[in-house]
């Protein structure tokens, strides 16, 4: 697959791959945002993408190690991530897909629940209502759309938005990628979206590869123009500028919680791993592509753009120390923990006691004292 080149009147960008601020026109209605931070605000997005990498490759280390049985890596992701996440306030709900460690890393959910998830010692890795409303993660794709939309309906009807307060107003952002794009679950969530009017952004991270099937397949034109067809705000970002992420995001969030309705934002980025660690994208992919997004790196682009803005290189060297020395406790923190009790699985499969689940309990329960009984013979 040859690789895209943007279309600087389409598509919003901001800072440069070799990290200089030159706004694409697209970014024109942005750009203004980017005065209300400085340049420790992009330090701070620049320590979670450098945590989140470092994460992400740790925990592939660890899969290939057998201390988990899938990982999802989010490697060439963060800029799109990251941005989009800084972009949200406290009492905004974020449904993620299954890929999305970088906004959970700035939302402030220990990572260490993706991994214990991921390692099937959790039916659900974390409770959202003590992770600053990061839902769980979804492996059925494309159907937290749909839980996404369904719960931005009821902050609409419980009057949660168009309030007028900054500090009150709530929006929705959901996450999915290109792929989801195909589902129906997603166009229907559009379709509610659209009707009810929503406090939604509806967030693609186009990393160009379903699986093995490139997006060209998928779809003939642009995804983010999709949104025509629903009667919402379509936008096309470089997802691998930090900058483009966070300012169309707030942006459109802003609307969102202002009463105005969903809009749909497609980051067009890369996957630069695998799907998943069950996956070998050399089948697929070339190595010429790989190395075209390789030199789009959007860590390498904010890193330039923050040395140039005078970051000192100790400050950077001290922060990959940071990120190692994370993804290190997140290693051990991964081989000291205990195999769970079979018997959590019937715990919480309903909210409230169900004799159903409760004779498969005690079934079980019968089931272990029989093993036990045969092999004390």
């Amino acid at each position: 697959m040859q690789p895209v080149e943007f279309d600087a009147t389409q598509t919003v960008r901001i800072l440069s791959p070799d990290g200089k601020l030159e706004p694409s026109v697209a970014a024109e209605p942005y750009v203004e945002r980017l005065g209300s931070v400085d340049d420790t605000f992009w330090f701070t997005a620049l320590r979670h993408m450098k945590f989140a990498r470092a994460f992400d490759r740790e925990a592939t280390n660890l899969q290939r190690q057998s201390q988990l049985a899938l990982f999802v890596p989010c490697e060439g992701q963060e800029a799109a991530q990251v941005g989009s996440a800084l972009a949200t306030r406290p009492q905004d709900a974020i449904f993620p897909s299954y890929r999305e460690h970088a906004v959970a890393q700035v939302r402030g959910l220990d990572l260490f629940h993706v991994l214990r998830l991921l390692r099937g010692v959790t039916n659900g890795g974390w409770d959202p209502a003590e992770q600053n409303n990061f839902r769980n993660y979804v492996l059925v794709i494309a159907s937290q759309a749909l839980h996404a939309t369904g719960y931005a309906m009821g902050q609409r009807f419980d009057g949660a938005c168009g309030t007028g307060d900054p500090e009150r107003d709530e929006a929705t952002i959901v996450y999915f990628g290109d792929g989801a794009t195909s589902q129906g679950d997603l166009n229907e969530a559009l379709v509610f979206a659209s009707s009810q009017q929503t406090p939604q952004v509806f967030f693609l991270q186009n990393n160009q590869w379903a699986i093995s099937v490139p997006v060209r397949v998928q779809s003939r034109t642009p995804l983010y123009r999709r949104a025509d067809g629903f009667g919402m705000p379509g936008v096309q970002l470089d997802g691998n500028d930090v900058m483009a992420s966070w300012a169309v995001t707030q942006h459109h969030l802003d609307r969102a919680r202002a009463g105005e309705g969903p809009a749909f934002i497609e980051a067009f980025t890369y996957r630069m791993g695998a799907h998943t660690t069950s996956d070998d994208p050399t089948k697929y992919r070339s190595v010429d592509e790989e190395s075209h997004w390789r030199a789009l790196d959007p860590i390498d682009r904010l890193e330039r753009y923050l040395r140039a803005a005078g970051v000192a290189a100790a400050q950077i060297t001290e922060l990959d120390e940071a990120a190692s020395d994370f993804a290190s406790d997140i290693r051990r923190r991964i081989l000291e923990l205990p195999d769970p009790d079979p018997i959590e699985m019937f715990a919480h499969a309903y909210v409230e006691p169900h004799s159903a689940i409760e004779q498969q309990r005690l079934d079980y329960l019968d089931f272990e004292a029989s093993l036990s009984e045969e092999y004390s013979e």
